[in-house]
């Protein structure tokens, strides 16, 4: 009751000076400091701010990017809609290779729990321009009616259109490098006459943009015999396991790698990761913004303790310890860490919305922002240690002198 009269009657600072306060005093009272200090110095308090807003920009930015390359180069497993793949041995990547026998596909289909097998065909394609010269596309060859492997997005046309003779489905984004073609247009893919008979949009991996055709058709343009395929996808029946599944198709193909669509796709991402620069080149840039940001903070921080360093003493002199001074120290980088990511966030969504075009777009999924503000409390956190080695050395008795 005594130190509660006296925090009424004085101030926190009173309460602390003459009365052994509680932990919720202490907490609340450092809070309320470090909120005064920290807002003191507008211009201070900007800098500061500023650092922890570019750290997550940057940091965020180089992630996105990273994130968006990975998915560029698994979206086709993702969206084929198949559970299991038969592809030719060791095949690290989605590309053209070694065919896959229909006899792979007639195993698959009287395999027990398999629901359907169908083929996908994969190749690279050449199509004429008007003005002479040619562009490069994968040309994607899938079954109807199901349509497995493709083709989604689809902003113009309908899958169904693949049915008629000679027809193909582009991408939107690159009409004007095939030469302007429109719904109608016409074009040759590998010497032959082909109508373009829809669009997607967003399908551009590393490699040329993908085009989807009939299967027949695909094998027609693609060169492909009758008994061979480039890829087999399959769907396990209701129930059962996609892994135990896999097993069994694998005893009937031995010859033949058969992956479920998790592990194809772990495949792949480690293939990018290992054999690419990717990963080292965006988590350099990565690191590079929360080093910046950790610096500015860390100095501004410094700075504060530097130019309010009576204050400090003060408070020394007058029962805080050095606990109670890094307590305060930890409040100002958390709300230092919180705001920040707050703004930053806020900024590189903007950014990511601009910057969302066909060819690459930021992937910034839920988990980005949840851990986002945890990271920068820590970085902020981490920051304030510098701070606090100067306020720990410092000596009560120099507000006297």
């Amino acid at each position: 009751m005594k130190t509660q009269q006296l925090s009424n009657a004085a101030g926190p600072i009173d309460a602390l000076a003459t009365h052994r306060p509680t932990r919720i005093l202490r907490l609340r009272t450092m809070l309320h400091v470090g909120m005064k200090m920290m807002f003191y110095d507008k211009l201070k308090f900007a800098g500061t701010l500023f650092g922890v807003i570019f750290a997550v920009v940057l940091f965020n930015q180089q992630l996105g990017v990273f994130l968006g390359l990975l998915s560029k180069n698994t979206m086709f497993v993702d969206n084929a809609r198949a559970d299991l793949w038969i592809v030719p041995t060791s095949t690290e990547t989605l590309q053209p290779g070694k065919p896959v026998p229909m006899s792979a596909l007639y195993e698959a289909r009287t395999t027990p729990g398999v629901a359907w097998a169908e083929p996908l065909l994969y190749g690279g394609a050449s199509i004429s321009l008007p003005k002479g010269g040619s562009e490069q596309v994968t040309v994607i060859g899938t079954k109807a009616p199901y349509w497995r492997g493709g083709p989604w997005n689809i902003v113009a046309g309908s899958v169904d259109v693949l049915r008629n003779p000679d027809v193909m489905i582009f991408e939107d984004s690159e009409r004007d490098k095939l030469g302007g073609v429109n719904l109608g247009s016409v074009r040759e893919v590998n010497g032959h006459r082909t109508v373009v008979g829809g669009f997607t949009w967003g399908l551009l991996p590393f490699a040329p943009s993908y085009s989807f055709a009939e299967y027949d058709y695909a094998r027609v343009l693609l060169g492909t015999p009758s008994d061979e395929t480039s890829f087999v996808l399959v769907g396990v029946g209701a129930g059962a396991n996609p892994d135990s599944v896999a097993l069994a198709v694998r005893k009937r193909v031995p010859a033949y790698d058969v992956l479920t669509t998790h592990t194809f796709r772990n495949r792949i991402l480690r293939y990018l990761l290992e054999s690419t620069g990717i990963g080292f080149t965006t988590a350099t840039s990565a690191m590079f913004g929360l080093i910046v940001g950790l610096v500015i903070v860390s100095l501004s921080m410094f700075s504060s303790v530097i130019d309010n360093i009576r204050e400090f003493g003060t408070l020394k002199a007058i029962g805080c310890g050095n606990k109670d001074l890094a307590l305060m120290l930890l409040v100002q980088s958390a709300a230092y860490g919180l705001i920040g990511s707050l703004i930053g966030l806020a900024l590189i969504s903007n950014i990511a919305e601009a910057m969302r075009s066909p060819k690459l777009a930021l992937a910034l999924p839920w988990l980005t922002y949840a851990c986002t503000p945890a990271v920068m409390v820590l970085l902020c956190g981490l920051a304030s240690l510098l701070a606090l080695s100067r306020i720990r050395k410092l000596e009560p008795g120099m507000v006297f002198r």
